[in-house]
């Protein structure tokens, strides 16, 4: 059975999507409190077991009287049992609901995240503070916070012993919350400081391993370690101070619980003395005792596990309160491939200004985009907004006419072949990679190797299309070739090359150029950002992008030669000033430069 669906904006619905996610396993928990009830009651038994046993049997020593009891205790112990199982089982039930009803719309939340501020808070934690979350539903600390209300009913029963019995009971309680509050007080900040020093450190980590050849050819690492460890000795200092706090209090505890335990038997001796108590009360109270005070020592003892529970729930809470999945658009009808972008200006997620200003083009279907400019200029920063990645700050990108919004992100992603300039491929086989790790269609993926010009590369790797790339090496111009057949996927309408050819050698380049000129055969959409004339060549239109506007752009022998023109108009200014004979550098490159 599947899980009930959840709102996809809950901020319309003045609650979170983990708030609804817990609502809807509120019938759960409800029936875990009701086995609570039973179980505890049922715990009371070896008391009255024990009571039962020095009043009754040992008075009239009646064999068949023990045995009754005997059966009788057994037969509830067995019920005890099974009750406790099926409490614990449900808390599995419920846990397993919740990562259920919230991995999913967790995992689309991180990656989106990730996605508008632009890398900048893509962090896996909130995915580790779920677990968190489910581990405590399922561990003994939940259980007994569970327990603890039904402490007034041990309280009642020893008050029925002797008003002395339930005043100690009521007193030790007090004691044990007081260091429970205590225990609380004393971590709660150094344990919060703590996880945040250690997500600092653990993001500072990976942000350091994605660089680590760099790191290492240039000597960094003596500086990045100390950096690191800096952040893990504040981490250490405070969870250290916070163990020490925490560790005193709980031994404070259970010393206590442990000591009332066993001075309520000389209380019990002292009333029985006064022949105020029988015998089977002065053990049937400790018993007691020890069972209402253990769900509290249990709490004292799980703190940490509670507090980082609690912080967990928090972290969720902030981020699926304040991050909507955004509402899934009417499917639209496979897309024909025209592009027009319309006074375009866009802020990417940490900048402080405008990358792109007044961006205006449009894209045939059919045709092929060339993209030109110095570095900086914002050339990748249009690629994004032409893929829907960055939101305009005004204007728009279109695609048949509607704007990208409304086109349904999962439905157009197939008709859309992206290469990033940086390109990474995932942990899996190389067919799964060019499949996008969805089914594997093997005639697909060949085909996709094939239109890249990779399937004989491929072929050479270990294992074919079976190699497995975690861990692997792969060169980086195998990864740009793999990334293009990745890209070329199930053949689709619009392909977006950023820097295509940037670690190609001379086969990669040969490849590139057929593939390219193929797109263009088929009536393919196409934009490449590039630098190299010969995939120059190959454009229908050339845009010319200078401080994030529009330097020039029209047909590719326009440009050409207007590049071309203003690269002779330079060097001759050079030699009419004397300086240096200026070699006129290629269009292109003169556009670059």
């Amino acid at each position: 059975m599947s899980a009930p669906a959840i709102s996809a904006d809950p901020r319309r619905e003045g609650r979170s999507a983990l708030a609804q996610a817990l609502t809807t396993c509120r019938g759960s928990f409800a029936a875990v409190a009701f086995f609570s009830l039973f179980v505890n009651l049922l715990l009371v038994l070896p008391a009255l077991y024990m009571l039962q046993v020095y009043d009754r049997v040992l008075t009239s020593g009646s064999e068949s009287t023990l045995l009754v009891l005997s059966l009788a205790a057994l037969f509830l112990f067995v019920v005890l049992g099974g009750l406790e199982w099926v409490r614990s089982q449900m808390l599995i039930v419920v846990s397993s609901r919740l990562e259920h009803l919230l991995a999913p719309r967790l995992y689309d939340t991180v990656f989106n995240r990730a996605l508008t501020s632009g890398g900048n808070q893509a962090s896996a934690q909130p995915l580790g503070d779920l677990m968190q979350l489910r581990q405590f539903l399922t561990g003994p600390g939940l259980l007994a916070f569970l327990d603890a209300p039904w402490l007034p009913v041990y309280v009642a029963v020893m008050y029925a012993f002797h008003p002395a019995f339930g005043v100690a009971a009521v007193v030790s309680a007090l004691v044990l919350l007081g260091l429970a509050v205590w225990s609380e007080m004393a971590t709660r900040a150094d344990l919060g400081e703590a996880n945040r020093q250690a997500l600092a450190s653990t993001m500072h980590t990976q942000r350091s391993l994605r660089n680590v050849e760099a790191v290492e050819a240039m000597g960094m690492r003596p500086q990045l370690r100390a950096r690191w460890w800096q952040r893990q000795r504040e981490m250490l200092s405070l969870q250290l101070r916070a163990s020490r706090r925490g560790g005193l209090i709980g031994a404070t505890s259970r010393t206590f619980r442990q000591a009332v335990q066993t001075l309520i038997l000389g209380l019990g001796a002292y009333l029985a003395l006064r022949h105020e108590l029988s015998p089977g009360a002065v053990v049937a109270g400790s018993i007691l005792l020890g069972r209402a005070l253990a769900p509290l020592d249990v709490m004292v003892a799980h703190w940490r596990s509670f507090v980082g529970a609690r912080e967990s729930y928090r972290r969720l809470e902030m981020l699926l309160g304040q991050s909507a999945l955004p509402a899934v658009p009417m499917a639209l009808p496979k897309p024909r491939g025209e592009i027009r972008v319309e006074s375009l200006t866009v802020v990417p997620p940490g900048a402080a200004a405008p990358v792109l200003r007044g961006i205006s083009l449009v894209v045939k279907p059919g045709r092929t985009l060339a993209v030109i400019g110095p570095s900086g200029a914002g050339k990748s920063t249009l690629v994004r907004a032409l893929l829907g990645l960055h939101t305009p700050t005004s204007g728009a990108v279109r695609l048949d006419g509607a704007e990208l919004e409304r086109w349904q992100r999962e439905a157009l992603g197939p008709h859309l072949g992206y290469l990033p300039q940086d390109v990474e491929l995932l942990d899996g086989t190389v067919g799964e990679n060019i499949a996008r790790f969805g089914e594997v269609d093997a005639p697909k993926v060949v085909a996709a190797a094939q239109a890249a010009g990779v399937h004989e590369m491929v072929l050479r790797l270990p294992q074919g299309y079976e190699t497995v790339l975690s861990g692997q090496i792969v060169s980086a111009g195998q990864r740009q070739r793999i990334g293009l057949a990745r890209a070329l996927y199930g053949d689709p309408k619009i392909v977006v090359l950023d820097e295509p050819n940037a670690n190609l050698d001379q086969d990669g380049e040969a490849a590139l150029e057929w593939t390219l000129r193929r797109l263009e055969r088929t009536g393919h959409t196409v934009i490449v950002v590039t630098h190299r004339r010969n995939i120059l060549a190959l454009a229908d239109q050339i845009l010319l992008i200078r401080d994030g506007q529009v330097g020039m752009l029209g047909p590719r022998d326009q440009v050409l030669a207007a590049l071309q023109k203003a690269a002779d108009e330079a060097a001759a200014r050079h030699t009419a000033a004397g300086s240096r004979p200026v070699v006129a550098p290629a269009a292109v490159g003169a556009a670059a430069e």
